[in-house]
């Protein structure tokens, strides 16, 4: 994950180029009631992916924007190269570079998914998507599927400061602005509330593990070795220590440049809990609060999320 992703940044790099020369009621599109950034998403590849073929021992990393995926992106794929990194060393008979795709399932182009097929074993997976319009065989192949969660209030705050320092995704004037928006479903990827509705459905299925930002940031060794067991992967001690020392915010921000280019600043921003203190109003939070407690509160994830701890004054 240190080295240089070429093929990534140049997405990044296309998407910021192409928002810029767009309005700001260009930037989205909807599909199948969802909107979507136009400058990465289109209708072409999301029928396209219909026809992705999963594969059982696919890494599925599911997380909603802000959730927390770039930095989770980091734990797995250090794991799985890690693990299965001598196999790899004698298999391999193509270049790195020649292999690598964007590594949300969403976000390419039409013919993604063919080439897809050549990846080595173990593909690590990421997505912001709801199960709903997810392929459907990614469920009938049962991969393994990480579930990341996080507190929706700072979901909030660090969607709207991203919105705000990225071009490709429509700007906010004020913080009360983009309340608006996020609590009436006017988001990139759909709402986050019926996010964590839909994929409450699967959260107790055997292949689906569930983890909070939050868990991951009080205790990212034990998170580590939760994720490494959940997926199979055996490692020494030293070796997962490792991986947890290349995850630490401050390596992911030092090394941004080189992994995620002109994104990088913006999206290893703080990389805290509990920075929606400095937004939300009284008003704001008992909104919040009471969607949450209508919607989530009493579900499996709703409870997963701690609420009561990370969502109160």
């Amino acid at each position: 994950m240190e080295k240089s992703r070429k093929k990534f940044i140049d997405v990044i790099d296309k998407a910021i180029v192409a928002g810029n020369t767009m309005d700001r009621d260009e930037l989205l599109f909807s599909y199948k009631g969802v909107l979507y950034p136009v400058t990465l998403c289109s209708l072409e590849v999301f029928r396209a992916m219909e026809s992705f073929e999963a594969r059982s021992d696919d890494v599925i990393l599911a997380g909603y924007p802000k959730s927390g995926t770039n930095w989770v992106g980091q734990i797995l794929n250090d794991l799985v190269a890690t693990f299965e990194k001598k196999r790899r060393d004698e298999e391999k008979s193509v270049s790195d570079e020649e292999l690598e795709e964007f590594p949300y399932l969403e976000i390419g182009d039409t013919e993604k998914y063919e080439r897809m097929k050549k990846l080595p074993f173990r593909r690590v997976i990421l997505t912001h998507l709801a199960p709903g319009n997810l392929p459907k065989s990614i469920f009938k192949n049962k991969a393994k599927i990480l579930l990341l969660i996080r507190n929706p209030k700072d979901v909030a705050t660090s969607f709207f400061h991203f919105s705000n320092a990225w071009s490709a995704l429509p700007s906010y004037e004020t913080w009360d602005d983009f309340f608006v928006a996020f609590m009436t479903e006017k988001m990139p990827w759909g709402s986050y509330f019926n996010y964590l509705s839909e994929w409450n459905k699967y959260a107790a299925d055997e292949n689906v593990m569930t983890i909070t930002y939050e868990e991951l940031k009080e205790n990212r060794d034990m998170g580590v070795k939760n994720i490494a067991s959940f997926l199979g992967i055996s490692l020494t001690g030293e070796e997962l220590r490792s991986v947890v020392e290349r995850s630490s915010f401050q390596s992911m921000k030092e090394n941004s440049l080189k992994t995620h280019g002109a994104l990088g600043s913006m999206l290893f921003r703080k990389g805290g809990v509990s920075d929606w203190k400095n937004l939300f109003s009284e008003e704001q939070n008992e909104k919040m609060d009471k969607v949450f407690e209508e919607r989530i509160a009493r579900t499996k994830l709703g409870a997963k999320l701690k609420y009561e701890v990370y969502c109160k004054a």
